[in-house]
């Protein structure tokens, strides 16, 4: 695994000046954020050594690379899901290759059902924890100690200090903005 991503990064690297610090997962809701990157190139993601291939429908299947208000930045316009077939390393196979490039901060959104009748269609969620009800997990195999910790630490997943940026943006914005708990949940076939 560690090679593969060391490749793509490599390949990447070749591709662009950018030196990404923010990578960005657009979801549903989310890709019109594509048209604020100034400095933008993009790479398909067929063109990509080891990259997977995005099978679902709508969603665009490149890598974006460019700044947003001079931040440089990697965004997927399109992404990979468990519900596709592919496995969990495959998954988060770009994720690791974001850090692999510099990315300190990770933002992804999607469009989630709630169970939260506080909660309203279009709402927006911060999310301060989540539940893995996933039958497999990315860190599941043999460790490789330069990916990271075998276990780590999940008392905080999630960068409070973001969040309470995002909550002041929100507010700043007149944006009304909910902060839950993600229940995340797959299901075997």
């Amino acid at each position: 695994m560690f090679d593969k991503i060391q490749e793509t990064a490599g390949f990447l690297q070749s591709q662009t000046r950018i030196e990404p610090r923010a990578g960005i997962i657009l979801g549903t809701g989310l890709g019109s954020l594509e048209d604020s990157v100034e400095e933008k190139m993009e790479i398909p993601y067929a063109a990509i050594p080891n990259f997977p291939q995005s099978t679902v429908e709508g969603h665009a299947g490149k890598l974006i690379f460019g700044k947003i208000e001079g931040k440089a930045v990697v965004m997927m316009a399109g992404r990979f899901h468990y519900y596709e077939g592919y496995d969990m390393q495959t998954v988060t196979f770009p994720i690791r290759v974001m850090k692999a490039l510099g990315v300190a901060a990770l933002l992804v959104s999607n469009a989630a059902g709630g169970i939260n009748p506080a909660f309203g269609i279009g709402d927006i969620m911060l999310i301060k924890d989540h539940i893995n009800l996933f039958p497999e997990h990315p860190l599941r195999g043999p460790n490789d100690e330069r990916l990271g910790l075998r276990f780590p630490d999940m008392s905080k997943p999630y960068d409070m200090q973001l969040l309470e940026k995002a909550k002041k943006i929100a507010f700043e914005n007149n944006i009304n903005i909910r902060e839950g708990i993600y229940w995340i949940a797959g299901t075997v076939f």
